[in-house]
């Protein structure tokens, strides 16, 4: 459903394009590592993986399966609730690892949470937490860095300014982008796991921000 949902609806507020480096792949249990940086980009990468005829379990909030109809669609696909600074956190590791033994592909984003700024443009992704390096070393499974860019010219900054940018953005038609990176198997301590993973996801994002046009790209 959030698949086909976002494939809808993501044509209607941006220009969506997607590139894959050369060796990108979704082997059967393999993690999706992307950036967070708005709102849509969710809704933005899992648009672009259905393109790519991939629809991943998707770690998320767990306040999402709060909302009516919503959260039954998500228990009933098999996403995964993240109980944040909760004694249930270690749970979604847990149904995350259960979920790559079953084959599925699983999306996760290892910021944790959005970046407090204010302005629209694009950055390089923030600390990762360290819940990426644990599922991979828990699961030995492959990690496909994601980085998408232009999500923040949908919707950023106060509340105010993300309704009127989700309303505007029809007719704005921001451009969006989501480039996929050659997967990597990550060893070490956590914090050499954490590093790696970053960089990779970072090396994606700057592809992405490329494509549209973002100079930070070029500075980060």
């Amino acid at each position: 459903m959030l698949s086909r949902a976002a494939h809808v609806l993501i044509p209607a507020v941006g220009r969506l394009s997607v590139t894959c480096a050369p060796g990108a792949e979704f082997t059967p249990g393999s993690i999706i590592a992307a950036n967070h940086s708005s709102l849509a980009d969710p809704a933005i990468v899992i648009a672009a993986l259905h393109r790519l005829g991939v629809s991943p379990v998707v770690m998320a909030t767990a306040g999402l399966w709060r909302i009516p109809l919503l959260g039954r669609a998500l228990t009933r696909e098999g996403h995964i609730p993240v109980h944040r600074r909760d004694r249930r956190a270690a749970d979604a590791l847990d149904l995350a690892a259960e979920a790559l033994r079953q084959g599925r592909l699983v999306l996760i984003y290892a910021e944790g949470r959005l970046p407090r700024r204010k302005d629209a443009a694009d950055a390089a992704p923030g600390q990762f937490r360290s819940g990426l390096a644990r599922l991979a070393e828990l699961t030995g499974a492959p990690v496909v860095p994601v980085g998408q860019a232009g999500a923040r010219r949908v919707t950023s900054g106060s509340m105010i300014k993300q309704i009127a940018g989700l309303a505007t953005a029809p007719l704005r038609r921001p451009d969006l982008h989501v480039h996929v990176g050659a997967p990597i198997v990550l060893s070490g301590d956590s914090t050499v796991r954490t590093a790696r993973a970053r960089a990779a996801v970072t090396s994606a994002w700057k592809t992405a921000a490329a494509h549209v046009g973002d100079p930070t790209a070029l500075a980060a």
